[in-house]
């Protein structure tokens, strides 16, 4: 096929860069600019031709968008959890089997992760009644007259003791 060929495009594609590049002539542009911007424009949209005997770009697409789904919080737990794997392997007796290793190592991690997250939640509570006491008012407290940040600490608590 040679190079500028459209036969593997779709008539709906080609549709498609007819009507970009009418829009483009439209804007000013000059034929030659307005076609190239009009193809690849189609090719970025539908990743080139669909029709058949073409090839398919599917799979490459889907590797590509799998890796940078990754989020900065998941690849944080990722290093976490091999940290904590790490030290229970050293930590593990001798004799002990993969699979004990493995669930210890988990545990490990879980607590790591808890952890972090009651002190998240601790520093909030302890920004809030901070910046209510600058502002000259009462330092939210609970029912039982309980300041909030012990509160909300204390449920931190809780509830990771619960999930163990």
């Amino acid at each position: 096929m040679p190079r500028g060929d459209k036969s593997s495009y779709t008539d709906k594609q080609k549709r498609n860069a007819e009507h970009i590049e009418e829009s483009e002539k439209d804007q000013g542009r000059s034929e030659a600019a307005a076609e190239r911007i009009a193809w690849a424009t189609v090719n970025k949209q539908d990743g080139g031709g669909k029709k058949s005997g073409s090839a398919n770009k599917t799979a490459a697409k889907t590797t590509k968008t799998s890796k940078t789904s990754k989020t900065a919080a998941t690849k944080k737990a990722a290093v976490k959890k091999t940290a904590a794997k790490k030290a229970a392997a050293k930590a593990a007796p001798g004799k002990a089997t993969k699979k004990t290793a493995k669930k210890t190592a988990t545990q490990a991690a879980e607590k790591a992760t808890t952890k972090t997250a009651i002190k998240k939640t601790v520093k909030k509570a302890a920004k809030k009644t901070v910046a209510k006491q600058a502002t000259g008012k009462p330092a939210s407290t609970t029912a039982s007259g309980a300041p909030a940040k012990k509160t909300a600490a204390t449920g931190a608590r809780k509830r990771a003791a619960g999930k163990s």
